[in-house]
């Protein structure tokens, strides 16, 4: 179905909001770079051990050349602070790789791995996507991602508002 054209790979639990969509931004980028590409996102060097990370070469504007990728690495052994997120943008050659795949971080197969192992013959690059990220594989993350959605509607903000400060009141207890 894929054939030898690039394609995408989108993780449902990385709800990304932005004027344009982190995946447009991406193809566009992607149009002139080729090879596998990764959406990227800055983190708390405390926070790279939730993502995979790029060994970062060289940058220019919102485009990252890697070296590599590690999946989960500890703060203490990460490359960079450049956290790859739910989206990927994938060389057909990933497929010749996918079938030696083997138990990476946590004992699971790791997608990061896969791409890690072409980076010098097929290259990678991160690309830092303009819009927020919420993490949706956590409730926390859902109720966010779901507000900032809402209060962007017209059509539902106000009734929502009205919701929100009816339920912020303190309840009374009948006796």
């Amino acid at each position: 179905m894929i054939g030898n054209e690039p394609f995408a790979v989108l993780l449902h639990d990385d709800v990304i909001k932005g004027k344009r969509g982190a995946l447009a931004q991406m193809v566009q980028a992607h149009h002139d770079i080729g090879g596998h590409m990764v959406a990227i996102m800055d983190v708390p060097r405390v926070d790279t051990s939730k993502y995979g990370v790029l060994d970062v070469d060289h940058e220019n504007s919102r485009i990252s050349h890697a070296r590599g990728l590690v999946e989960k690495p500890s703060a203490d052994i990460a490359a960079s602070t450049k956290a790859v997120v739910g989206r990927y943008i994938l060389d057909c050659a990933i497929f010749d790789r996918l079938n030696n795949l083997g138990p990476g971080a946590g004992g699971e197969l790791q997608l990061t791995d896969t791409i890690n192992a072409d980076v010098a013959s097929v290259g990678v690059t991160g690309c830092r996507f303009e819009g927020e990220r919420f993490d949706c594989g956590s409730v926390q993350g859902f109720v966010q991602a779901t507000v900032a959605f809402v209060l962007d509607r017209a059509d539902l903000r106000d009734d929502f508002a009205t919701f929100v400060d009816e339920r912020d009141k303190p309840l009374r207890v009948v006796a």
